[in-house]
């Protein structure tokens, strides 16, 4: 069923919208799915934070028109799926990959992040991005290491003082 005039810009205004707040854009090509399939990815998809559509590349095209991800128009061809990472930038990367896995027919065509079009071989590259409290906590513990060293090394003169003179009292003891 084709759209009208009015639907296509509706279209059109909802992915440019998802798209202008987006950190990555995943595009794989969908062929032989099922209507069951599409439907388990798609609520795996809502359940990590990314937008799924299935756009006509012209219509993409447009959406995409005028923000970080123009630079892959050229390479819209064929019937493609459309992820799109709101929450973190591997988001989408982590679904389409997890779910590429139970199903082979779910195809990579290409990647997105940072205004660049990368091949789809960088998929893994971004789907092992860190989330945003695995990244804090790494940030955390980065900041803390410091402070613990210096609070070690204050510490040590004592402890091998108290460890000194245990072993003086041990050895006297036993002599």
């Amino acid at each position: 069923m084709s759209l009208t005039y009015e639907q296509k810009k509706a279209v059109v205004a909802e992915v440019a919208e998802i798209a202008a707040g987006a950190h990555s854009l995943v595009a794989a090509e969908y062929s032989g799915l099922t209507v069951e399939q599409l439907t388990e990815l798609r609520r795996e998809s809502r359940n990590n934070g990314v937008y799924l559509r299935v756009v006509k590349n012209t219509l993409a095209r447009r959406a995409i028109d005028g923000t970080e991800f123009a630079c892959v128009s050229e390479k819209l061809v064929g019937p493609l799926i459309l992820a799109f990472s709101q929450a973190d930038p591997g988001a989408a990367a982590r679904v389409i990959k997890d779910y590429s896995k139970k199903n082979d027919k779910l195809v990579v065509k290409l990647v997105s992040i940072g205004g660049q079009a990368l091949p789809a071989s960088e998929l893994a590259r971004l789907a092992s991005l860190p989330t945003r409290e695995q990244a804090l906590s790494m940030l955390l513990g980065v900041m803390k290491a410091p402070i613990e060293k210096f609070v070690r090394t204050l510490a040590e003169p004592h402890a091998k003082m108290v460890r000194t003179v245990a072993a003086v009292r041990d050895h006297k003891q036993a002599a």
